[in-house]
């Protein structure tokens, strides 16, 4: 089951599909590499309107890191997108069976 990306509120659970019914959501699938922490929830859904920013700061305050340490992201194990980039728009060109997959890594791996 999804759940939806909230900055520093409770996380909710909602729909397994893709995208909630009215499309304010988009599936995002996260994924660990190298040396970082694991996320047990993998499955995430998050607003389009967010930015690839937004989604390393959450993922640095969910697993609690330094101020030192940094989170890159990678599309499909591919490259690295641009922080101000929007989900939307990665979703809609990178989109593999109605989710986004992004890896995480805390040293740079691809790209």
């Amino acid at each position: 089951m999804a759940e939806t990306l909230e900055s520093q509120a409770a996380l909710s659970t909602s729909s397994s599909t893709p995208a909630d019914k009215d499309g304010s959501k988009i599936c995002i699938l996260l994924n660990a590499t190298g040396n970082v922490p694991i996320i047990k929830k993998r499955t995430w859904t998050v607003d389009p309107n967010k930015t690839v920013s937004w989604i390393q700061k959450f993922i640095h305050k969910f697993l609690k890191l330094d101020a030192s340490e940094q989170i890159f992201l990678y599309v499909n194990q591919t490259f690295a997108p641009a922080p101000d980039q929007i989900i939307k728009n990665l979703y809609e060109c990178h989109g593999t069976n109605g989710k986004l997959v992004l890896y995480y890594c805390k040293n740079q791996a691809w790209g």
